[in-house]
């Protein structure tokens, strides 16, 4: 079965990011007050759910590098620790695997410093109209490749989210104060419940997905694969691509049911439009 991607990305492991940021700005404010991030959770076009689909063993495979708890011993929130930054234009989630290649020479240089120290560095969104987040995630280096004229094949894990406080210098590279997020306690959310509803709307858009795609309507296995509901929410989010400025909303989210709840009323409009383009593929099954 080929589970849809439900916001599809023009990424993929053959492309390679051209990460860019405006230093003057980024020096005298980090947060950047024209970065809006919607309120609500946007419908998804017809061209969006149509484009492009995965299949369901690499979904599978992405669930599985989402731990059932985050750290061992995860790092205080109020720590403030200086993190190397790569802004691109896309949003890294923990638990998520990302591949990158490194070609422009500030970032090679970035990777030289890595290489000999802890292989961590923040991916932060970024792009031309809304420019930089304040919120991003730690991306450690699982894997790397240095090829014979200095770039780099790099495999990246998310790890834990942050909030840049302050920059500290922007060149070579844009190196930043942050502090880490860590969800606060839900109080009495159905947590459980919650994540069990939005694995039941994924399963939904995956079958209605691949009957309008002329695919078998086979039931969906196990999504969830026993993350508990911060790790599965961040696996939800990290699916939405194509659609940065949402992910960044939910990774910038710091209550798991907020996420979970915003998550599923994404994938519950999905849902009503797959319903009415289903009803329409009947009604007129030559269009």
């Amino acid at each position: 079965m080929a589970l849809p991607q439900l916001i599809p990305s023009t990424s993929s492991s053959s492309l390679t990011y051209q990460p860019s940021i405006n230093p003057s700005s980024a020096s005298s404010n980090p947060l950047n007050p024209n970065f809006n991030l919607p309120s609500r959770p946007p419908p998804l076009s017809q061209s969006l759910l149509s484009r492009r689909f995965h299949r369901l063993s690499s979904f599978r495979c992405s669930a599985s590098s989402f731990p059932e708890k985050h750290h061992t011993n995860p790092p205080k929130s109020d720590d403030v620790v200086e993190l190397p930054l790569f802004p691109l234009p896309l949003v890294l989630f923990p638990g998520a695997i990302l591949p990158l290649q490194i070609f422009e020479f500030r970032y090679r240089i970035m990777m030289h410093t890595l290489l000999q120290t802890d292989l961590r560095f923040g991916v932060i969104y970024s792009d031309a109209v809304t420019g930089t987040a304040e919120v991003g995630c730690v991306g450690e280096i699982i894997k790397h490749e240095r090829l014979v004229d200095d770039r780099f094949f790099l495999i990246c894990k998310g790890q834990e989210r942050f909030r840049i406080t302050g920059i500290v210098r922007t060149k070579p590279y844009l190196v930043a104060e942050v502090n880490w997020l860590e969800d606060r306690p839900s109080g009495n959310e159905d947590l459980e419940g919650l994540a069990n509803e939005v694995e039941g709307y994924m399963k939904d858009v995956i079958r209605l997905s691949n009957r309008l795609n002329g695919k078998p309507e086979k039931e969906a296995q196990d999504l969830r694969r026993n993350l508990f509901p911060t790790p599965f929410s961040f696996f939800v989010g990290s699916t939405f691509e194509g659609a940065p400025r949402e992910q960044q909303a939910l990774l910038e989210l710091e209550d798991t049911a907020a996420r979970l709840k915003r998550e599923k009323e994404t994938l519950r409009n999905t849902l009503n439009y797959l319903t009415a383009a289903s009803a329409v593929k009947d009604a007129f099954p030559s269009s």
